[in-house]
Formats: structure tokens, C-alpha cells, sequence
């Protein structure tokens, strides 16, 4: 007789890999390598596999590079994120995946890839300035973003007293698929990873376009996710954005529905760990 509570777990494996991985074209899960761009259990592989962490975080991430104007543009002239807006946020979740858990030559074949699509990718700004999407500077607000907000959402959810030197650490992994990527500055700690943040600031811009696609990334259910998920991770988003940057989206912070997403997705996360048998967060 089958064991409902193991039925139980691979249906919730079996929707998540869904969300995740596109079955029409045969995409896989990959599977975690011992020869990998980072070992085991390390700051970055610990990051990178809690769900509702990167969830939230890759969020918060995509609403802040929506306010630099090349990295806008860039999604405006070289992207059908509106049809397709669930199929980008896959190939990026993809991406993180196999470059922190694939075999490294996966890893660098994906780094290789990505780096040929970004020299293809460029064109003009309205007010008539060139881009390209191998501008070390646009790349590096894309990394820190992604950085700053994938870890704030791991230490949310799972484990807020990560010591400093772990968080440092992590970091300086996350650099080495950033430089390969031609990002730069690159932070390899929490100070360096601030004062870039704090620098590249002054390149951002409000726009019509600007909030626009920050809608879309909020409206946006992948398909097989229930809309109360999808509510969940929104809101948790844009709780953890700073003020000024909800201010320049037009975006208000979730006041009445805040605290039940926190503690729904810390909900949905424990659910999650226990289903795919992760370790419960370091003590």
C-alpha cells in the first residue's frame, strides 16, 4: 500500500520541478555534482537551494534592475517578457542552478552562453545614449541586486543568524560567476557589496516603462502556482525592498497582508524543505 505521507512529498516535488523546468522541451532537474564551481555544503550551494528564499529574493531583485535604464531597455528590445514572462524566469533560475550545482563544465558552457547572448544584445536609450548588455557597470547592478536579495531572502526564511563570515563567503562565490560574466565592481563581502550598491544607486531612473514591467513581474503566476503562493512571494518582495525604491515603482508596502505572507512563506519553506529532505537551518 502506498505511503500517503511519501505520495504527499513527491506531488509537491513533482509541482515544484513544474514551476521550474519546462517538461515540453525536456528540461531535467540537474543534479548537485561533487565536481562543481563550489563544494558542498558551502555558504552559496546553502543560499541558492532554499526555494522561497530565492523566490522572494529573485523578486526583489528584478523589481530593483528594472530601475536602471540599460538593464530596462535591454529587457524592452530584446525580450518577449510579455508573452513569456514565466519562460525568463525560468532560463534564470536555470541558470543559477546549474552554475552553483552543475558540473563546472556545465557551469561554463552556461557562463559561455549567456555571455554570447549579451553581445547581441544593445541599442539606443530614449534619450539617444548607446547600451550594451556587456557593460561591466549595467552587469554589476544586476549582480548585486541579485546578491543582496537572494541572501536577505535566505536570512529571512531560514537563518537569521548566519554568521558574518559565512555571508562574506558567500559573496566571494557569487563573484567568481559575476566576473566571468564581466561584471564589474564585484563585492566579495556585506561592506563591498553595500558601498556598490550604494554607488551604482545614482545610475537608476523612475519611468512609465520602469513600473510598467515591475507590474508584470508581480502580476505574473507561473503556471501550476496557486495565486495565494504567488500573493505570498509578492508581497514578501516588496516588503523587503528599500523605501525609496518601492517610492520610485509606485509601489506601496504591504501593510494589512504583510505579516501573514511572512509567516506563510516561512510556512511554504519549512513544507518545502521537508519535501525535497534539505537540512533544517544551522543552529
Amino acid at each position: 500500500m502506498p505511503d500517503p505521507v511519501e505520495s504527499l512529498r513527491m506531488k509537491l516535488i513533482g509541482q515544484v520541478r513544474g514551476v521550474f523546468h519546462d517538461a515540453s522541451k525536456g528540461q531535467q532537474p540537474t543534479p548537485p555534482s561533487d565536481d562543481a564551481l563550489f563544494e558542498r555544503d558551502t555558504p552559496i550551494r546553502l543560499v541558492h537551494a532554499d526555494i522561497v528564499g530565492m523566490m522572494t529574493g529573485g523578486v526583489r531583485a528584478l523589481l530593483l534592475q528594472m530601475l536602471h535604464p540599460e538593464a530596462l531597455q535591454g529587457v524592452l528590445d530584446h525580450s518577449n517578457f510579455r508573452e513569456d514572462m514565466h519562460g525568463r524566469l525560468r532560463r534564470t533560475a536555470r541558470f543559477i542552478t546549474v552554475t552553483t550545482f552543475g558540473h563546472r563544465d556545465e557551469a561554463m558552457k552556461a557562463i559561455d552562453r549567456v555571455n554570447r547572448i549579451h553581445a547581441k544584445v544593445g541599442g539606443t536609450l530614449p534619450d539617444g545614449s548607446p547600451y550594451s548588455a556587456t557593460s561591466p557597470r549595467t552587469l554589476a547592478w544586476v549582480h548585486v541586486t541579485e546578491a543582496q536579495s537572494f541572501l536577505a531572502g535566505y536570512l529571512r526564511h531560514v537563518r537569521p543568524n548566519m554568521p558574518g563570515a559565512e555571508q562574506d563567503e558567500y559573496y566571494r562565490q557569487f563573484a567568481v560567476i559575476a566576473r566571468a560574466l564581466g561584471a564589474d565592481p564585484v563585492p566579495e563581502t556585506r561592506a563591498e557589496a553595500d558601498r556598490i550598491f550604494r554607488m551604482l544607486r545614482h545610475d537608476l531612473a523612475t519611468s512609465p516603462q520602469a513600473r510598467e514591467v515591475a507590474q508584470l513581474v508581480l502580476s505574473q503566476r507561473p503556471k501550476g502556482t496557486p495565486r495565494s503562493v504567488q500573493t505570498m512571494i509578492t508581497a514578501d518582495a516588496v516588503t523587503m525592498l528599500p523605501d525609496w525604491a518601492r517610492n520610485m515603482l509606485h509601489l506601496q508596502r504591504p501593510r494589512l497582508t504583510a505579516l501573514p505572507a511572512r509567516a506563510a512563506t516561512w510556512g511554504m519553506g519549512r513544507t518545502l524543505r521537508w519535501a525535497f529532505r534539505q537540512a533544517p537551518a544551522r543552529k
